[in-house]
């Protein structure tokens, strides 16, 4: 059995959105440091917790994306969902969920992730940030607009767009905050997939992916202030993070307009060109592809579609 987990931080505070929805806040016993940024948006750390009712079980250790602003140096902010079918029989969540205000556990103080802006395309880069979120995939995009609020009060926002997708509109965490950035330029769209169970709202509906689906394509550009046809990677590069699937549709819903995927082993699969410069980059979390390889005749589709759009 692994040795058990050093606890390092307290759960400061924990907001329940929903019976399996909640924000943690979590103060690591080290903090900041002070040498330069405690973080960079979009990053990740690992948080971990032993079984104690369950000692047999061990340690479990998960990496979570960062939902606060490397500025907030009083603590680290995660948008985390109970897991209800785990693949492990030692969910964090499940020994997560038990916790209160006070209660020790473990977080390894050392962000890492490269799904940041400055990684993908550069702070400098003016293009739009279309940022795809499914669920708690939310977490890195809160991050990076807060992060540039809390540095620039009322700074402009205009280059980011963010979609937002849950089964429920209480499901929608940080809808409120986000919101708020609408003044500051923010382009904020947030969609449900279950409305027929939710009979008050009037929003958008459907999965967040779907918005890149058929006519709604067009209606997006529109509302994105693009103009028909001007959602391509002259104007905007897309990130995504959150379901394998909602990776997957949003990838292959866009390659006819000529965005390229990052990962080196997904452009061999596509046979991208050497040169051709990457503009959808995702965080996954776990290997599922995210086209289906095994499936020759899509394949060679997706394959037509990317290169008619570079010119091939």
């Amino acid at each position: 059995m692994a040795k058990p987990l050093e606890y390092n931080a307290t759960l400061i505070e924990r907001v329940d959105l929903t019976s399996a929805l909640t924000i943690f806040k979590i103060r690591p016993d080290d903090g900041y440091q002070g040498d330069g940024p405690w973080f960079v948006p979009g990053q990740y750390v690992t948080l971990g917790m032993n079984n104690e009712a369950q000692p047999d079980l061990g340690s479990v250790r998960r990496a979570m994306s960062i939902v606060s602003a490397p500025e907030e140096t009083e603590q680290m902010e995660f948008y985390i969902r109970y897991v209800n079918y785990p693949e492990s029989d030692n969910p964090l969540t499940h020994l997560m969920w038990k916790g209160k205000a006070g209660d020790r556990l473990y977080l390894r103080n050392r962000p890492t992730g490269r799904f940041t802006v400055a990684h993908a395309i550069g702070d400098d880069d003016p293009r739009l940030k279309l940022c795809v979120a499914a669920g708690t995939g939310l977490a890195p995009f809160v991050s990076m607009v807060r992060s540039r609020q809390l540095r620039e009060p009322g700074s402009d926002l205009s280059d980011f767009a963010i979609l937002h997708g849950a089964s429920y509109p209480a499901d929608l965490g940080y809808a409120d905050e986000l919101d708020g950035y609408k003044k500051f330029g923010l382009k904020y769209f947030k969609t449900v997939s279950r409305p027929d169970e939710a009979p008050d709202w009037d929003g958008d509906k459907g999965r967040v992916e779907a918005y890149f689906e058929g006519d709604r394509l067009g209606e997006l550009e529109e509302r994105l202030g693009l103009g028909a046809g001007g959602l391509t990677p002259a104007s905007t590069a897309i990130l995504i993070c959150g379901l394998t699937g909602t990776i997957s549709k949003t990838l292959m819903a866009l390659l006819h307009r000529g965005f390229v995927p990052e990962p080196r082993r997904l452009r061999r699969v596509l046979e991208v060109p050497e040169d051709a410069k990457a503009s959808l980059f995702f965080e996954q979390y776990d290997n599922t592809p995210v086209v289906p390889v095994d499936n020759e005749e899509v394949m060679s589709d997706l394959k037509a579609q990317l290169r008619a759009a570079l010119g091939g």
